[in-house]
């Protein structure tokens, strides 16, 4: 019996001392973790000044290139707001260029969106219209053919040669020419002067503008800053066309603000150069020979007859674009 209860103590005892043992003190208290640093702000696009550093590393943009980020608009790409930059020296060389922006600012997207429903040209065809330009040609005709031209140009001058030769032999009734000015002012300095007076004669004897239009291109080498009114005066003589009027509408300038809205058209059309065609919204730049212009015409005439139901809308020697490398 006794060896029993010591037994039992000496199991207690060890019990309570094995509990004893492991029973530990209390930890000591963990040093507070330190502040988590605040989130880095994240770039966005939709800042101007973001997407301005943004172009200019992507494009090699030197400082003396100015950078004008215009405000967000509305596009036609779901999810995103277009926004135009415009890159300039300052003067009237210049480029638009247009991106699609996601509405968290992430995401840049430089091209352009078609819509399937629409001709692959509706973005250009809303700008191309005849307004005051001179048209020669029947109205109704299927296929019309823009040129954004600069009488100073001697490329123009080709052009201008090639499309009077043919355009009504191979084509007398299904296609017009319109003219659209677009001079040049910074390597041209007679050229809007020539257009004015363009316009001028037009204003007089609307026909007898493409006379002149012939006329001033075959006296291009002749013609300088300080004789070109000069020069347009004999033409005019040789007409005979109301000098006093057309010589009180050249320095007037009466028809300068119908050339801004065609250089304004030009602009928002990323024309950077002449000349620029467009053949029923195709755009054609440079000196184009009549086999290519002509290929195109003949295409446009076939699309017209295969898809009736899609009714006709109304829609680089002299270049001034800015050298910047990847930026088309």
């Amino acid at each position: 019996m006794r060896k029993a209860v010591l037994y039992a103590f000496v199991c207690l005892s060890a019990a309570t001392g094995i509990v004893a043992q492991t029973k530990k003190a209390p930890a000591a208290p963990k040093p507070a973790a330190p502040p988590a640093a605040p989130a880095k702000p994240q770039k966005s696009a939709l800042d101007k000044p973001t997407l301005e550093a943004y172009i200019r590393h992507q494009f090699l943009l030197p400082d003396s290139l100015k950078v004008i980020v215009e405000d967000p608009k509305p596009s036609d790409l779901p999810g995103m707001v277009l926004v135009s930059v415009l890159v300039t020296d300052g003067g009237p060389t210049k480029q638009t260029v247009e991106f699609f922006i996601s509405k968290d600012g992430a995401k840049i997207v430089q091209g352009k969106v078609f819509d399937v429903r629409e001709s692959p040209f509706a973005g250009e065809l809303k700008y191309l219209t005849p307004g005051t330009s001179s048209v020669a040609g029947p109205a109704n005709a299927p296929v019309s053919i823009y040129v954004f031209s600069d009488f100073q140009c001697p490329y123009c001058k080709e052009v201008a040669k090639t499309i009077r030769t043919n355009l009504t032999k191979d084509f007398p009734t299904q296609t017009r020419m319109i003219f659209k000015d677009f001079p040049i002012d910074a390597i041209h300095p007679w050229a809007r002067t020539a257009s004015i007076a363009g316009r001028c004669i037009a204003k007089l004897n609307a026909p007898m503008f493409w006379e002149y239009h012939d006329w001033i291109f075959e006296q291009q080498a002749n013609v300088t800053l300080e004789n070109v009114k000069t020069k347009v005066q004999e033409f005019a003589n040789s007409k005979g066309l109301d000098t006093l009027q057309l010589t009180q509408c050249i320095d007037a300038k009466v028809p300068e603000k119908d050339i801004e809205a065609t250089i304004a058209d030009a602009r928002s059309l990323t024309i950077n150069s002449t000349p620029t065609l467009f053949v029923n919204g195709r755009r054609l730049i440079g000196n184009v020979d009549w086999n290519q212009l002509k290929r195109v015409i003949d295409y446009e005439l076939d699309y017209a007859k295969k898809h009736p139901e899609e009714s006709k809308k109304d829609e680089p020697c002299c270049e001034l674009k800015l050298p910047i490398p990847g930026l088309k």
